[in-house]
């Protein structure tokens, strides 16, 4: 690979410029972002955003030649359902010219278990493969569709499709989460996700002053059980203090939301509740700039963009203690709470609804230095880097 950079080929279920689905497209933009003058980046990925029939193009690429389309730094296809079969998949990556394959699921059929099986029949290149199962091992995620997932890891197992692949984990935590299924004998790299790179000349978002006696509550994700939003609701349900909720983000469970809106219409009259919908990342920081307090109970995240992104906008944040996100309260930027210990959210809201204008200011400035320390920490960028040396490497 002297003289050219390594060709990295990323298989992930969505992309830019898709957003419903959250994180895992925040994270390989920002990754190909940071990376992009290291390694030369394809991605192949379905032609739609979650949830989405509509075809974000005509066409697979737009460039004509089956060229695929340049996103940013890398080179996207951007495939229909009909060319996800386990045929058109061995045509295209024996195709794609690549030294290592990445992979953005562990559960993804069409983009995890398809190429692992094509890989292990040897009808794909046997190139290097990094797999990033973004958070999917946590006891939380687990415990959805648990059947089947049980199912599958054990034919992976027995297979042995992953036993030469380099695991990436975002946190230790992530790792241990791996090593229980996989086992001390995995190879598994800790490189936490990659922050956005900073861009100069943003204007700071426009901000509504906080009042006593008042608490505008923000609530922003992807709806499925993973999320907890109906945890969310319940702890409202025990509030007196007057509280106003928006919700956003796109409905993924349809039956899951309809168990929400059971518990919306049950919230006593001081908790009002609007559901916004889906939003576009250009506008999330004015979403956050507009509310005081990001309050999100997930089971479970490897790492949590959208928390970041909340504390960059200066919206302080009330979160579960299922993330990498633990050192919120000493410096003073929010909570991580126990699941099980509804009454801490609950006690943490109350503080909220009782601060005025000035002890927020200072609140928000708080949440905003901590996302600092985060966004300008080298050492995971070093990681990422490392992690695809060292996985190139074993495949040499």
């Amino acid at each position: 690979m002297a003289g050219r950079n390594a060709q990295i080929l990323i298989a992930a279920d969505y992309f830019l410029p898709g957003f419903r689905g959250g994180g895992p497209i925040r994270t390989l933009a920002n990754l190909i972002d940071h990376l992009g003058a290291d390694f030369d980046f394809t991605v192949i990925t379905r032609d739609h955003d979650l949830g989405e029939e509509e075809p974000f193009f005509d066409g697979v690429g737009a460039e004509g030649g089956g060229a695929g389309r340049a996103v940013g730094k890398a080179r996207v296809w951007y495939l229909p359902a009909r060319r996800l079969t386990m045929g058109n998949l061995r045509g295209l990556l024996r195709s794609l010219p690549h030294d290592l394959l990445y992979l953005n699921s562990f559960f993804s059929v069409p983009f995890a278990i398809k190429l692992l099986l094509l890989r292990r029949l040897g009808a794909i290149p046997k190139v290097p493969v990094i797999l990033a199962p973004r958070g999917e091992f946590s006891a939380g995620a687990l415990a959805i569709s648990p059947v089947k997932k049980i199912c599958y890891l054990a034919a992976v197992k027995m297979s042995g499709m992953c036993r030469d692949i380099t695991w990436q984990a975002s946190s230790h935590f992530e790792e241990q989460d791996i090593r229980r299924i996989f086992g001390d004998r995995a190879s598994v790299v800790v490189a936490p996700d990659l922050p956005a790179v900073a861009r100069p000349n943003v204007g700071a978002p426009r901000r509504l002053e906080k009042m006593p006696g008042e608490l505008r509550v923000l609530f922003l994700s992807r709806i499925s059980p993973m999320k907890n939003l109906d945890g969310l609701l319940l702890m409202l349900n025990g509030m007196t203090e007057p509280i106003q909720l928006h919700i956003y983000g796109p409905v993924e469970d349809l039956a899951y939301w309809e168990k929400c809106r059971t518990i919306i219409q049950e919230l006593p009259s001081n908790v009002m509740v609007e559901y916004q919908g889906a939003v576009a990342h250009g506008v999330v920081a004015q979403i956050f700039a507009e509310h005081d307090l990001f309050f999100f109970p997930t089971h479970g995240e490897n790492f949590g963009h959208v928390i970041l992104e909340s504390l960059t906008a200066g919206c302080p944040v009330l979160i579960s203690d299922q993330t990498p996100w633990s050192a919120l309260e000493e410096n003073g930027a929010g909570w991580a709470f126990p699941l099980n210990r509804p009454e801490f959210f609950q006690q943490a809201l109350r503080e909220c609804v009782a601060l005025g204008a000035a002890e927020y200011r200072d609140f928000r400035k708080r949440a905003q230095g901590f996302a600092r320390l985060a966004l300008q920490d080298e050492h995971t960028l070093q990681a990422n880097q490392g992690m695809f040396a060292l996985a190139l490497q074993r495949g040499r």
